[in-house]
């Protein structure tokens, strides 16, 4: 019995690493792009990809508001790199016209850790996993202020950055700088799977 119907946004991004995982998890996971294939999800993946093509083709494929009224509604959704930028309320670094889905009370730093050339991976100290978590970080966001209500999940570990906030959770929503859909574990996304059945 499939735990829920996970639909990950398939305009643009990681789509097919985060369907494999959730897939290999047991969800019955679905591609959307289209209000009404998003009606059929319990829950929802944004994942890694560029934050500011994925908000256009959103806009045009008229998934904007109604991903907006479901998450205001308490639909379950994980973020990961660019979808962590599209759950933020706030973004730095963005264009002067950049939009986003929101829900997170978070201000997000764009592109944080640097260009392409900066990529790195880290050891993570996640919290509700036991022992690290291999994150990969390409072209990342960071946290920049998070909200009361918002749970810090993970920092950075090493390097100039270290402390930096990377991964969070406010009630049913969740997301991660790194991209947990390749970095070689489905831990992260079975916390998610936790999370869907806790909502």
């Amino acid at each position: 019995m499939p735990v829920a119907t996970i639909g990950v946004f398939a305009l643009q991004g990681d789509v097919r690493e985060h369907l494999r995982v959730l897939t290999s998890l047991g969800a019955r996971a679905i591609g959307v792009r289209r209000a009404s294939e998003l009606a059929a999800c319990d829950a929802f993946v944004i994942p890694g990809g560029e934050s500011t093509t994925m908000i256009k083709l959103a806009r045009t494929f008229d998934l904007v508001d109604p991903l907006r009224e479901r998450i205001a509604a308490g639909m379950p959704t994980f973020g990961t790199c660019a979808g962590m930028i599209l759950l933020a309320d706030r973004i730095e670094g963005g264009t002067s016209d950049q939009e986003t889905i929101g829900g997170l009370d978070v201000t997000v730093r764009r592109n944080a850790f640097g260009r392409q050339v900066d990529s790195f991976e880290d050891d993570l100290d996640f919290h509700g996993i036991e022992g690290p978590v291999h994150a990969v970080f390409i072209r990342a966001p960071w946290v920049e202020e998070a909200g009361d209500g918002v749970e810090v999940l993970a920092r950075v570990e090493h390097g100039p950055a270290v402390g930096r906030i990377v991964a969070v959770r406010q009630g049913p929503l969740m997301a991660t700088s790194f991209h947990p859909e390749v970095g070689g574990g489905d831990r992260i996304h079975r916390l998610f799977i936790d999370l869907i059945r806790q909502s």
